[in-house]
């Protein structure tokens, strides 16, 4: 039987190339593999991938609905799963306007050029088989406080950065989609992912870099906002099985049942990089915690309740914190090409402007 084919959107990202080498190392489809490498997006997360004729990749905008429109019509895609988006809280606050433009408006032109297509096909089987898949935050929903139970599907949206409200604007236009025209979404919010090829500005990946050089590790306010930490690997597994037996309409939320303060995080990180760099000069990797002011409308806590996706589809995740977190340390240190490659001058002006700390020689 021939493979199914996957229109993936922003599959040179973080989470997008994991799903992408994922399904490419089970052989599970051919994909066709959109991108406008904005700075998260790499080609080098997707190296392996260049000799492989299951992988096309095309460098475009989910907002080019010509491009969109030739792409299903040339590869008849069996689903699309869409994780195209701006993606980092602290840029929206200052720049939000690229938010808006690709969690919003290029999610409705995805949804509509999608409906098209779904519209147009033919074979009856095709058609009521196919799938769109969004990948969204647990951000949508808010913060909680110290004692609120963990967030369910049916918790109401109440985003507080531009990032968030942008992802919950693509949320709903894709439940208003599945309402008012039948389209096949699926909807699946996700907690804090971590592991390789994370763009160094968000924490993990930043404080692995930041004390492999020696420079301050910058914690928000008192660093005890907390976060649900999922290792991307699992976020990839339970992505295929609901894109594989999700039931059409519903969302699932996906999390690594693994609450943990920033300083927690950032500790446990130092610990272990001592452990692995006994020899360097910043050992303990520890003193150089920096707390810095808190950012506007910082979140204080997000848990996720995965009971749906656990007794549906029977997904658990299988690393613990700090086995994912070990994997994703040794991944790093293991490929220091790839993080030179990522280090434009971009990325560190935007670390040193943001954080307000000292220009590094």
């Amino acid at each position: 039987m021939s493979k199914p084919t996957l229109l993936v959107t922003g599959g040179a990202g973080f989470i997008g190339s994991n799903f992408v080498l994922a399904q490419r190392s089970a052989d599970r489809a051919r994909i066709i593999n959109l991108d406008k490498l904005t700075y998260a997006g790499n080609l080098a997360n997707l190296e392996e991938l260049r000799d492989d004729p299951h992988h096309v990749f095309v460098h475009g905008d989910i907002a080019d609905r010509e491009l969109l429109r030739r792409l299903f019509r040339e590869h008849r895609p069996h689903a699309v799963v869409h994780f195209a988006a701006e993606s980092h809280v602290d840029r929206s606050i200052y720049g939000p306007d690229a938010f808006i433009q690709t969690n919003v408006v290029g999610t409705f032109h995805l949804l509509e050029e999608t409906r098209r297509y779904w519209e147009g096909l033919e074979d009856h089987k095709r058609k009521r088989d196919f799938r769109i898949l969004l990948v969204s935050t647990d951000e949508v929903y808010g913060s909680l406080g110290p004692e609120d139970p963990p967030f369910r599907e049916t918790t109401p949206y109440d985003p507080s950065s531009p990032y968030s409200a942008s992802k919950a604007a693509g949320d709903h236009l894709a439940r208003a989609y599945y309402r008012t025209y039948g389209l096949p979404v699926l909807i699946t919010n996700c907690s804090n992912n971590y592991g390789p090829y994370q763009f160094p500005e968000k924490l993990i990946p930043l404080m692995i870099l930041n004390a492999l050089e020696g420079k301050p590790l910058p914690i928000y306010g008192d660093g005890l906002n907390v976060r649900d930490w999922l290792y991307v690997k699992d976020h990839c597994d339970a992505l295929s099985l609901v894109l594989e037996r999700g039931r059409v309409g519903e969302t699932y939320n996906i999390g690594g049942r693994c609450e943990k303060t920033n300083l927690e995080v950032v500790r446990t990180l130092c610990r272990i990089l001592d452990e692995m760099r006994p020899e360097s000069p910043n050992v303990p990797h520890q003193k150089l915690i920096t707390f810095v002011k808190d950012r506007p409308g910082h979140d204080r806590r997000y848990a996720m309740d995965c009971t749906k996706i656990m007794e549906e589809l029977d997904w658990r995740p299988r690393y613990g914190f700090e086995e994912g977190l070990r994997k994703t340390i040794e991944w790093y240190l293991d490929h220091p090409h790839w993080v030179a490659s990522v280090k434009s001058g971009e990325y560190r002006n935007w670390i040193q402007h943001h954080y307000n700390l000292p220009p590094t020689p």
